[in-house]
């Protein structure tokens, strides 16, 4: 098996060690992260009825303008705070944090940390 076969073998089963506890409902959410190189993507999924409850990135026109790269912790930040505004408006206080096969340090905690000071805990 070669090495990037062996890298997405690792990291499906990390994911499904995350996942396999982890449920969203509609008053607590579970909270998905997606990071690429360039961007960092969230959101707030029912899993029970399949909705996407909230969602925020650094991706797309509305984002461009506050964040200029988002593959940076800063970017991460931003996007932290935005998605808990976001769950407060809906009047969401708990999540379920899924943060995928990512470890959980660099730009993936820096946005849960700002997401926690933002309102939401999980």
């Amino acid at each position: 098996m070669n090495r990037m076969k062996q890298k997405a073998v690792r990291q499906l089963r990390r994911r499904r060690h995350v996942r396999s506890k982890i449920v969203g409902t509609a008053e607590r959410p579970r909270m998905s992260v997606f990071r690429s190189s360039k961007h960092i993507y969230v959101q707030l999924i029912d899993d029970e009825s399949g909705v996407t409850l909230a969602a925020a990135s650094t991706a797309g026109k509305t984002n461009a303008s506050s964040t200029p790269y988002g593959g940076n912790v800063a970017a991460a930040v931003e996007v932290g705070k935005r998605i808990a505004a976001l769950a407060q408006e809906k009047g969401i206080k708990l999540a379920a944090f899924d943060r995928g096969h990512y470890r959980f340090h660099g730009r993936i905690k820096a946005l849960a940390d700002a997401a926690r000071e933002g309102g939401l805990s999980f």
